[in-house]
């Protein structure tokens, strides 16, 4: 049984964290490039991240089996290089998203790799396990494909910070339930 207070943690580690990445994309584009308050707000998102997904993985981990925690993984791994490149960013005072990710040369793109097949494993097991709602595996799947597209077509970075949202949305959703859920009961 997933105890109350730590599912309340995640919840709301996951809430502060999407919210904190929606600001900083909208404030991205807002400035129309990096600069070092927004980096800062990035960091902090991008930080708690493997935090929250260790949480959420926790939650369901009774029903959800290896695949969660694989993707649970590899999502976090990722983000633990995304929140450093956000220092490197501020550090290098690097001005835009296709500027770092040209400085990041092929740990960027393979990094992505990495994030994109955790989301493609904790959303697959999360329409399986049927703790959280399915939609919500299914929105950070569908998530992650759209940002490997935009990626590998060289969308801008707006069109990057659409797949950016809808996995936010897909944690969001999950946050509420984890949320509005009461414990259940431990593996058997």
């Amino acid at each position: 049984m997933t105890p109350a207070p730590l599912r309340a943690a995640v919840g709301i580690t996951a809430l502060v964290s999407c919210v904190l990445y929606l600001a900083a994309d909208a404030w991205e584009l807002a400035g129309g490039g990096f600069f070092t308050v927004q980096l800062w707000l990035t960091y902090a998102a991008f930080v708690a991240v493997p935090f929250f997904l260790s949480g959420l993985h926790i939650v369901q981990a009774p029903r959800a089996g290896a695949a969660s925690l694989a993707g649970a993984v590899a999502y976090g791994v990722a983000f633990v290089f995304y929140a450093g490149t956000a220092l490197y960013a501020v550090v290098a005072g690097t001005a835009d998203y296709p500027t770092l990710v040209r400085q990041l040369g092929v740990a960027y793109p393979v990094h992505g790799s990495l994030m994109i097949a955790g989301a493609l494993l904790f959303g697959w097991s999360v329409v399986r396990a049927g703790v959280f709602p399915r939609w919500t595996g299914i929105t950070l799947a569908a998530g992650a494909a759209l940002a490997l597209v935009l990626f590998l077509a060289g969308a801008p970075p707006i069109a990057q910070i659409a797949g950016n949202t809808v996995r936010n949305a897909a944690f969001i959703g999950m946050a509420l339930a984890t949320l509005r859920s009461r414990p259940g009961p431990g593996p058997a």
